[in-house]
């Protein structure tokens, strides 16, 4: 009987250092990502909404230091230089209207104010009323949303019809007639800052119904999956389901839509300045400036342009950055 022409030859086993390269590169394999970091990955790759970002970043950084970088430069939002304004036509001397190394974005017809110092605090104004109004309106539709969407019945009767009733209210005409029979002195406050605490509350309350309707359509939908119907049978209480099971999943929506009205809540306080019930003079406000334009737009131009360039990057911005975030906190996206 013969021998087989080819003996079985035994594998060598692995090294330890073999081993442990194997297992490493599987825990890799295997390693989970959260929901935050799987957002802020697609986030990364969207580079306009980034630089959207950054831009909202530095509008929020050059708002908290106002008063530091006009002082650097040497310039105060309220000071006057009349001898760079002609006598005669009341413009800024010089080209541009009155652009010099001095004032960088020119000065303001009549009194000669240093436009790139009133365009900084102007967007303290403009980011303050935006962002804290967003917190009012999201407070407001997150809980009363989430408790109609929850509960249903006359709850959701209730909620639904006052958002209704909301929604079809001229808020600019309300905000208008409040705020001009407001007094001067208000819990505290006085002036300017009446008037700022006053558009905050309003225009907060008016912009609670839409966040609101999201909420709640959404609650409707998540209040029938199997967790919720699982923490109900372990005995978990109504507070515990809403704030625990419901609430972190609406977070996404919630986040997306704040990006997407803080924008809007900008361009309000801007039309209200413009119209004249928004911050009192002298106060600066990148909506005043462009009603105080319209008598110098063939004159002098640039005191139109430059506060219409800073309400339109800081609108577009936001929008860029909103429309990212969105993508990325979207599981059905492709991107």
């Amino acid at each position: 009987m013969t021998a087989p022409l080819h003996e079985p030859t035994a594998e060598a086993a692995p090294s330890p250092a073999e081993e442990a390269t194997v297992a490493t590169a599987d825990a890799k394999a295997v390693q989970g990502r959260s929901l935050g970091r799987i957002a802020w990955e697609r986030l990364k790759r969207d580079k306009l909404a980034l630089s959207g970002g950054i831009v909202v970043l530095l509008l929020v950084l050059v708002a908290l230091f106002a008063p530091m970088i006009t002082s650097i430069l040497g310039q105060d939002p309220n000071e006057y230089h009349e001898n760079l304004i002609d006598p005669l036509f009341g413009t800024p001397t010089g080209s541009l209207g009155g652009i010099s190394g001095e004032h960088l974005l020119g000065v303001e017809p009549v009194n000669g104010r240093d436009i790139l110092a009133r365009i900084l605090y102007g967007a303290r104004i403009s980011l303050l009323v935006g962002f804290l109004s967003a917190v009012v309106a999201v407070i407001l539709g997150t809980v009363l949303g989430i408790l109609a969407g929850f509960f249903g019945g006359w709850v959701d009767s209730v909620v639904s019809r006052v958002m209704d009733g909301l929604l079809a209210f001229p808020q600019l005409l309300f905000i208008i007639a409040l705020v001009s029979v407001m007094p001067n002195d208000l819990l505290g406050l006085t002036g300017s800052n009446v008037r700022v605490f006053v558009m905050i509350l309003v225009i907060g309350f008016f912009g609670w119904p839409y966040i609101g309707r999201v909420v709640r359509g959404q609650t409707l939908s998540l209040r029938e999956r199997e967790y919720v119907e699982a923490a109900r049978s372990l005995g978990a209480g109504r507070l515990y389901i809403l704030f625990k099971e419901l609430l972190p999943n609406l977070v996404a929506p919630i986040v997306v839509y704040t990006t997407m009205m803080i924008p809007t809540n900008i361009l309000t306080e801007a039309a209200l300045s413009f119209l004249g019930v928004g911050v009192k003079p002298p106060t600066a406000s990148w909506g005043q400036m462009l009603s105080s334009a319209i008598d110098y737009y063939e004159s002098d131009p640039m005191y139109m342009v430059v506060p219409g360039l800073a309400i339109f990057i800081t609108v577009l911005a936001f929008n860029l950055f909103g429309d990212g975030v969105r993508d990325a906190l979207d599981p059905k996206a492709s991107r």
